[in-house]
């Protein structure tokens, strides 16, 4: 799983951080977010849903991409 968020549309407003369970914890908000600290998240995108420029992307990979990735670290 990862959190994308497009830098071009990102005001760095912080709803993402404020509508987030544990935004503290996965959301750095600056000039524009940042989500660090992935093991928090719950996967819920409700980030996602409530960033009024939909510069947050929410990606959910299957175990056929984890393993492509990880045999691409391995080379």
């Amino acid at each position: 799983m990862r959190i994308e968020v497009d830098k071009e549309k990102c005001t760095g407003c912080g709803i993402c951080k404020e509508a987030c369970p544990k935004g503290a914890k996965i959301w750095n908000v600056e000039k524009e977010a940042m989500a660090t600290n992935l093991q928090f998240c719950h996967v819920c995108t409700i980030c996602a849903s409530k960033c009024p420029e939909g510069a947050i992307h929410v990606i959910r990979e299957d175990n056929d991409e984890k393993k492509q990735e990880n045999e691409k670290k391995d080379i």
